[in-house]
């Protein structure tokens, strides 16, 4: 079961990425650009998610994947159930939302380059 903790732990360690609070809901963002959001009891995930690949991943994951309030539907997002993902997925999840908001040279950045900034 992953936590937003955990979420934290590697977002702030992504380069460009910082965290605000937004209406009572945590956000990351690089730029002005939010790749991840919470709930507002931190137990939903949004992220950055290709929009062409969404129903696949729903109809997949069903149990660990919802869609995007209405509003949100035009957008590139899913939303994921915390307590269902694991933590390798969830670094896969949050390294490839970050991915599709920043330059693409950042983003070729390996996963285990990225792991190293979360620790460091």
């Amino acid at each position: 079961m992953a936590t937003s903790d955990e979420v934290r732990s590697l977002a702030t360690g992504l380069p460009r990425s910082y965290e605000v609070v937004v209406r009572g809901r945590v956000k990351f963002r690089v730029g002005r650009i939010v790749y991840l959001t919470f709930s507002r009891d931190e137990t939903l995930m949004g992220f950055a998610f290709p929009k062409e690949e969404r129903e696949a991943l729903l109809e997949t994951w069903p149990d660990k994947f919802m869609r995007p309030k209405p509003s949100d539907l035009r957008y590139n997002w899913a939303v994921a159930r915390l307590e269902a993902i694991g933590r390798e997925e969830l670094e896969e999840l949050v390294f490839d939302a970050w991915r599709m908001v920043v330059p693409k040279g950042l983003a070729a950045t390996s996963d285990d380059e990225l792991r190293a900034l979360g620790r460091s």
